[in-house]
């Protein structure tokens, strides 16, 4: 792929990364398109969780890691020149493998983002809130209790108040680094199903181990290994008909 495609949020061209001495990525060569999600497979220590965090450039708090090629983010390679941190984490959400709610009231965790960036009105802050609550099914649970800390809902409950966090700022893409991987089988559904919501506002990055995950909620899927992508096509073919042997024998459990 010689050209950047046009409905792409990201372009990713001959991108490389170094810990130290150690790379960790190579010669990553794809587009992840608007208004789809795109699952990253792949075992433990293949780059799946560090290329995420260079989307965002949360990679970049880790001492000694170094990149060269391209990621282009609205035709802008952020891997060059001097990028605003602030906006491009207000652009791109991330959501971590376990929630992770500020230890204060579920109100206060949705509205930190609005606040950040300038939302003082009350009655304006209390819109944002619902609305994120209501677009990740949590309202209901929590709409009598917003005073209470969130600490006390439950991780499923957790997940997705995070959710609603990195949504409150109206993002342009939402990373998602095994969000399901600390939750019961009910909690998993509820996030799954989220996520095919979301999706028709929201591009989504997610990183699984759980490739029946994976077939259930994503358009395309990056299969990587030893930090390289083997394989990167729409779902449904990779998961039936892979075109690279590593792909089918890593599907069919014979390792990883």
């Amino acid at each position: 792929m010689e050209l950047a495609e046009k409905d792409a949020v990201f372009n990713i061209f001959d991108m490389n990364l170094w810990y130290g001495d150690f790379q960790a990525l190579h010669n990553l060569h794809f587009s992840i398109k608007k208004n789809e999600v795109t699952a990253i497979i792949g075992p433990s220590g293949c780059g799946k969780s560090t290329f995420i965090k260079t989307l965002n450039l949360m990679i970049n708090m880790v001492p000694g890691v170094k990149m060269s090629g391209e990621i282009k983010y609205q035709d802008r390679n952020i891997l060059q020149g001097s990028v605003d941190l602030v906006q491009l984490r207000k652009e791109i959400g991330m959501i971590f493998q376990k929630g992770n709610p500020f230890p204060q009231s579920i109100y206060n965790n949705v509205a930190y983002g609005p606040r950040i960036h300038g939302i003082k009105q009350k009655k304006k802050l209390d819109e944002i809130v619902e609305q994120s609550l209501k677009d990740v099914a949590l309202w209901e649970e929590v709409k009598d209790r917003l005073d209470s800390n969130a600490m006390g809902l439950s991780g499923g409950q957790q997940q997705r108040l995070c959710i609603a966090r990195a949504i409150a700022t109206k993002p342009d893409v939402i990373l998602m680094d095994e969000p399901t991987s600390a939750l019961d089988p009910i909690s998993t559904l509820k996030v799954e199903k989220l996520i095919t919501k979301l999706k028709e506002d929201y591009t989504i990055v997610i990183v699984t181990h759980n490739m029946q995950q994976a077939a259930r909620v994503s358009d395309k899927t990056a299969f990587f290994l030893n930090g390289e992508i083997v394989e990167f096509s729409d779902t449904d073919s990779l998961f039936s008909n892979p075109s690279d042997k590593r792909t089918e024998e890593y599907i069919t459990g014979r390792f990883g």
